[in-house]
């Protein structure tokens, strides 16, 4: 069983992206031990943009080092993109807790991308942070369907 914590900077607003995630962590309860985890998000203006991604990136570091058990793969849209079947052969081959990180509106810190053990992108458009955890958690549903041999993905 996949033990993955979802470690994300601000919180999902809209209701129909809540409802979505909250079906595919529902889907996944046989196959995966889900947790999300929310940090608030830093306001910013145009000139602390970059504090506001520092200050954000401290939080993120602090619950990794807290946390140093498991695997840290950053979402990053410069990361390594995966197929599908790939993606659930990594996530199979890998064997250990699991936490994905999602950024916040201005991104990630370079103390947060070189604390993972892990840099992935899900796209290489840049994407609103509620649709990237909705994308994740379809996807963790999909590997864990793809290495079940459901009927999901075809």
């Amino acid at each position: 069983m996949l033990d993955v914590t979802i470690l994300a900077v601000g919180k999902i607003k809209e209701k129909y992206f809540a409802e979505a995630i909250s079906e595919y962590a529902k889907r996944l309860k046989p196959y995966a031990s889900l947790k999300f985890v929310e940090l608030g998000s830093i306001a910013f203006k145009e000139f602390s943009r970059e504090k506001a991604k520092n200050d954000e990136g401290k939080k993120i570091t602090s619950y990794l080092d807290r946390n140093g058990d498991k695997y840290a793969i950053i979402l990053d849209e410069r990361g390594i993109n995966f197929s599908s079947q790939k993606f659930s052969k990594y996530l199979q081959e890998l064997n250990k807790p699991i936490v994905f990180v999602v950024g916040g509106a201005v991104g990630l810190s370079k103390e947060v991308l070189e604390r993972a053990d892990y840099i992935m992108t899900l796209s290489s458009f840049t994407l609103p942070h509620e649709l990237a955890r909705l994308v994740l958690v379809e996807q963790i549903y999909r590997a864990v369907a793809i290495a079940s041999n459901k009927t999901y993905h075809y």
